[in-house]
């Protein structure tokens, strides 16, 4: 059986640091996204009053759940190859946000979804591969 070193507590607390920060952001803009008006969504973005009020909530949902993946996995530690997993499926989704705004002739704003891409594929490669954490 092959020595596998204990990772870093210090990659270990890093990566729980930004899942934190990445999910708390996430649930911001589910928040946002599935309570306020659109109308007032729409001063803020303007995007979000171009497009159908139903996809709007569909993102919103989409980020709800990539809170509940980043956080609750491992905390819990059921499942938690799930983190990960959620961590991949944010990145593919800020993918899919920054090509929309590409398209549109915003690239302009797509720093923040680069940001939560980059924090995204750092959860990702860590819980992977560096410092997964155990089920139960």
């Amino acid at each position: 059986m092959a020595n596998r070193q204990k990772p870093s507590t210090i990659l270990h607390g890093a990566l729980w640091v930004v899942q934190v920060l990445l999910a708390a952001s996430l649930v911001w803009s589910a928040w946002i996204k599935l309570v306020w008006p659109i109308a007032q969504l729409a001063a803020m973005w303007p995007w979000v009053g171009q497009i159908p009020a139903t996809l709007v909530k569909l993102t919103g949902i989409v980020d709800f759940l990539g809170t509940i993946g980043l956080i609750v996995p491992s905390l819990l530690r059921i499942q938690p190859k799930l983190t990960p997993i959620a961590a991949v499926c944010i990145l593919v989704l800020m993918i899919c946000a920054s090509t929309f705004h590409v398209l549109r002739g915003e690239a302009s704003v797509i720093g923040v979804n680069n940001v939560f891409a980059l924090l995204a594929t750092f959860v990702a490669w860590g819980r992977f591969m560096k410092a997964p954490i155990p089920a139960k």
